[in-house]
C-alpha cells in the first residue's frame, strides 16, 4: 500500500521529487501561496484530482483527504540568520502551528518537517522547545537532525529535519542519517567555451576544485564567494533565492564560479565592476588595449574572472533533474530571477530521498499504515 502524502508549503516540492525517485508514495494534496511556485508545481507533477489550498490558515481539516505522511518546509524567514529572527512574533513563524493543527485533526502516522539551523537556538532555545513540546502534546514522538547538504552535493547547506511518528517502534529508524561523502563536481562542457560551461553536481571531477592545485596556469572551476573579501571553497555556499543579485555585503553569503584563463585580457575600469557602461569591459586574450582617455583606467587580467552560478547549476546543486529545470524554463518561460528563487527556497532532494526511504522501510517492516487503516 502506498504511503499517502499531504504536501505543505510545497514550493517546487523536493519532497515530491524525492518520493518519485524511490517510489511507494502517493500525493493527495498540496498547499502553496506563491503563484510562480504553484504554476511550477503543476508543471512538474500530475496534480489532477488532488486537494489544493493557497493558504494554510484557510485549510478546513474536515475537507482534507486522509493521508499517512505530512511533509513541509515551513517558512524559515522568521528563524533565518538572513532575516530579523522575529520567530513567533512574525506571522509566518506561526505557520508551524497550522501544521500542528492538521496533525491534531488528521493524526497521520508520520510527519517530516524542515527548517534552518537557527531555529534550535533562537531565544535561548525557547522557540524550538515550544515546537517540540507541541509535537509531544499531540502524541507524537520525534527525532531531529541538522544535516549539511555537502554530504550529498557540493553545496554547504545546513538544515534541520524533524521526523515524527505515532508508533514507538519507529524510534531511531528514520533519523539520524549516517554520514556520506559528497560526489565531486563534474563538468559538462556541451562544446561551450570555458566561461560558459555548466557544471554537474555528481560524477567524477574533470575540473580543478579550490584545493586541486591552485592556479598554476590550469583551467577549471572553482567556487568563490560573491563578496569583497572573497574566499575559494570546495563546495558552493548555500543557494539563496537571490543568486542573481551580484556582489553581496555579507561574507560567504553566496558563491559564484571562478573561471581560469590561459592568457592576458585587457580590461577597462577594473575598479568599477558595478558601474554599467557601453560595450565590453574585458577584451579577448591578446587583443589591443582600450583607447586611452583622461577618465578611464586600464589594466589586464592574468588568470580569470568570476561569474555567478547559472540557474541550471543551482537546480543541480539542489538535486533536481535537468529535465525538471528545462520543463520549467521552456514551458513556463520563467526568468532567471524566478528560477533562482524557486531553487533557493527548496530542499536538497537526495537528503529527503534518504529520510523518506527510511520511512518507507520502517512502515513496511511493521505494517504501520496497514494497521491504522
Amino acid at each position: 500500500m502506498a504511503i499517502r502524502v499531504m504536501d505543505m508549503f510545497c514550493g517546487i516540492s523536493a519532497f515530491r521529487s524525492a518520493a518519485e525517485k524511490i517510489g511507494g508514495f502517493e500525493f493527495v494534496g498540496y498547499c502553496e501561496c506563491d503563484p510562480t511556485a504553484i504554476a511550477a508545481y503543476r508543471t512538474l507533477y500530475d496534480t489532477r484530482g488532488e486537494y489544493f489550498c493557497n493558504d494554510a490558515r484557510a485549510i478546513n481539516t474536515d475537507e482534507l483527504p486522509d493521508f499517512h505522511l505530512l511533509v513541509g518546509g515551513f517558512p524559515c524567514q522568521p528563524f533565518s540568520a538572513c532575516g530579523a529572527r522575529r520567530h513567533f512574533e512574525d506571522k509566518r513563524g506561526l505557520l508551524f502551528f497550522e501544521l500542528a493543527r492538521i496533525l491534531e485533526a488528521k493524526k497521520p502516522a508520520y510527519f517530516l518537517f524542515e527548517n534552518v539551523p537557527p531555529i534550535r537556538s533562537i531565544c535561548e532555545g525557547k522557540v524550538f522547545t515550544a515546537i517540540l513540546s507541541e509535537i509531544s502534546r499531540l502524541g507524537y514522538c520525534c527525532e531531529w537532525q541538522c544535516i549539511d547538504g555537502r554530504a550529498y552535493v557540493p553545496q554547504s547547506r545546513k538544515r534541520v529535519f524533524i521526523a515524527g511518528y505515532l508508533d514507538t517502534r519507529c524510534a531511531g529508524k528514520i533519523l539520524p542519517l549516517r554520514g556520506k561523502i559528497a560526489a565531486a563536481v563534474a563538468e559538462l562542457t556541451s562544446h561551450r567555451t570555458q566561461g560558459e560551461r555548466v557544471y554537474d553536481s555528481g560524477g567524477s571531477a574533470v575540473t580543478q576544485t579550490a584545493t586541486g592545485g591552485g592556479f598554476g596556469g590550469k583551467t577549471g572551476m572553482y567556487f568563490i564567494d560573491m563578496n569583497a573579501d572573497a574566499k575559494m571553497t570546495d563546495v558552493a555556499r548555500c543557494i539563496t533565492t537571490r543568486q542573481d543579485s551580484g556582489i553581496g555585503k555579507h561574507k560567504g553569503e553566496k558563491s559564484g564560479v571562478f573561471v581560469e584563463y590561459d592568457g592576458v585580457y585587457p580590461v577597462i575600469n577594473p575598479d568599477r565592476e558595478t558601474v554599467r557602461q557601453n560595450g565590453s569591459r574585458i577584451r579577448p586574450n591578446g587583443a589591443p588595449a582600450f583607447c586611452l582617455t583622461v577618465v578611464d583606467r586600464h589594466g589586464v587580467i592574468h588568470h580569470g574572472r568570476v561569474r555567478r552560478l547559472v540557474p541550471q547549476e543551482c537546480f543541480r546543486l539542489m538535486g533536481f533533474e535537468d529535465s525538471q529545470f528545462f520543463k520549467l524554463r521552456n514551458e513556463l518561460h520563467l526568468s532567471d530571477a524566478k528560477l533562482y528563487k524557486l531553487a533557493g527556497n527548496s530542499i536538497i532532494v537526495p537528503i529527503l530521498a534518504d529520510i523518506m526511504t527510511n520511512i518507507k522501510q520502517v512502515n513496511a517492516k511493521y505494517g504501520i499504515v496497514k494497521e491504522r487503516n
